[in-house]
């Protein structure tokens, strides 16, 4: 959801038939038996991991479940002629270093810069805010921005990078299990069609909950270590609602002008019911005790009316996020259509107060509760931050103690979602120790990994790897790609 920078615009040129539907049919659907590296998942960090590793050499291939690329960070047209950023929404943290490397096409466009004040989500930590305004946009520190397009154009600008040097991306190729041999070293995996594909490494961009839990084979992992993976805190308190409008919202406390264009406000992020911290605590002891919020607090914005793409002439797609929706309900109820639509009519009541007319100028609207950011996403509780940005599960403890750093008990396998530290939003970045160095947490597999690539240069005679000196062992160790890219950790 983040990004900074100067000069960050819209993805260029998204195509009717983007780059990685041509590459699916090139490769005619169906995958080689062997590649040097496979991974899992092709939202934007799994992408941004198939782009470096290619760039190395390496040969790589994206396994994706979904019919679309972009994991949370996705463009979907759900309303005909509305493309909503369906879940990710806004961009901040994602470093401006990465259209470099990743030669990302982009052309300048006026940004918007939403709210940098956000209302705090009680209880939360507080590095949970400090993770919302870290980023920034345009030289600006804590402005978020949109991506014109939607997020899934930032998406397939980082799969085109990647295709353009040889990665193979594939849609609708299930991931059923992680293979490994008889020395406890992955070597590939097997896709739910049944096909074997080999690999030397697995990236999973996946939850720490998916990969280890249904993924990987139980009898590989640690006494102990699949019960602490399954009692993370994933819980999550949002529902992202998205609607189509047939006209701007006229709000009470600054009416719309009579040509009805957008105002400054519109291209802003607008807050509802959070006009003191009374509200929000209600808000948040109604979900406490497993009951939607009965005054939610909204955080709305309107990215058509920066970007009329996104929309047919004089409509907008409008984005709700929603806080408290518990992902269990009490008494015994689901999240049916029922209860949906219940709680989507009640936000929008609540917005009509504000903007009267809203609830009449909508044409549709599309309800993700936790349970369906669960189902179709695989976020964990709805949780976009794969599990809860605590302080047992930062840092060092990121997803569990003695295994952060996207280190796993596997030989081979690499986490590179969001349970990974440093967690969550559009974030990453390359370690300062060459241009394209791939390295991981300990010096062995370091120089595995590194004659995998050299391995990669005998065959291509392209000279895609720089050998880099090795860290000093006093300065800990560079960690491998996930998010960002970066971080020296402590071993």
């Amino acid at each position: 959801m983040a990004a900074s920078g100067r000069g960050l615009g819209r993805a260029w040129g998204a195509s009717r038939c983007p780059a990685w539907r041509h590459a699916h049919w090139e490769a005619g659907g169906r995958p080689r038996p062997e590649y040097d590296a496979v991974v899992i998942g092709a939202g934007h960090n799994g992408l941004v991991a198939a782009a470096y590793l290619q760039r190395l050499g390496v040969n790589t291939a994206v396994f994706e479940r979904r019919h679309v690329i972009g994991g949370a960070a996705v463009t979907e047209e759900i309303i005909p002629g509305f493309k909503f950023s369906r879940a990710s929404y806004l961009l901040s943290l994602l470093r401006p270093q990465i259209y470099t490397d990743l030669e990302l096409k982009v052309a300048p466009w006026e940004l918007s810069f939403p709210s940098t004040t956000r209302c705090s989500q009680l209880p939360s930590p507080g590095y949970v805010l400090l993770h919302h305004v870290m980023g920034g946009l345009e030289g600006i520190q804590g402005a978020w921005g949109y991506v014109q397009g939607g997020m899934g154009a930032l998406s397939e600008a980082i799969a085109r990078s990647a295709i353009a040097h040889g990665a193979s991306i594939f849609t609708e190729k299930t991931v059923a299990r992680v293979q490994v041999n008889g020395e406890g070293h992955v070597r590939g995996v097997v896709l739910q069609d049944g096909l074997e594909v080999r690999s030397r490494v697995v990236l999973s961009s996946a939850s720490p909950q998916i990969t280890f839990l249904k993924l990987t084979p139980q009898e590989w992992l640690p006494e102990g270590f699949a019960e602490r993976i399954a009692q993370l805190d994933t819980q999550s308190p949002v529902t992202k609602i998205n609607v189509a409008v047939d006209r701007l919202p006229n709000f009470l406390a600054a009416p719309n002008t009579p040509t009805g264009q957008p105002l400054p406000h519109h291209q802003c992020s607008i807050h509802l019911n959070c006009e003191d911290t009374l509200l929000l605590h209600q808000a948040f002891e109604d979900a406490t005790d497993g009951l939607p919020s009965h005054r939610p607090m909204i955080e709305l914005c309107i990215p058509s009316s920066l970007d009329p793409t996104l929309a047919p002439p004089g409509c907008h797609v409008v984005s709700l996020f929603t806080q408290y929706t518990p992902y269990t309900l009490a008494g015994g109820k689901v999240w049916d259509e029922q209860e949906k639509n219940a709680y989507a009519d009640k936000v929008l009541d609540c917005i009509e107060a504000y903007a009267p007319g809203f609830k009449g100028s909508v044409v549709g609207r599309d309800i993700l509760t936790p349970p369906d950011l669960e189902r179709i996403f695989g976020l964990p509780g709805g949780n976009i931050f794969h599990c809860a940005m605590t302080l047992d599960q930062l840092y060092f403890a990121r997803p569990v103690p003695l295994h952060s750093s996207y280190r796993c008990p596997l030989q081979g396998l690499y986490l590179c979602g969001s349970g990974a530290h440093p967690a969550e939003h559009l974030y990453v970045t390359l370690g300062p120790h060459s241009r394209w160095s791939w390295t991981c947490p300990n010096r062995e597999e370091n120089r595995r990994l590194l004659a995998l690539c050299e391995e990669a240069n005998d065959h291509t005679g392209k000279p895609h790897v720089t050998r880099t000196e090795w860290p000093p062992d006093d300065q800990g160790s560079w960690a491998l790609a996930s998010e960002n890219w970066m971080l020296p950790t402590t071993t």
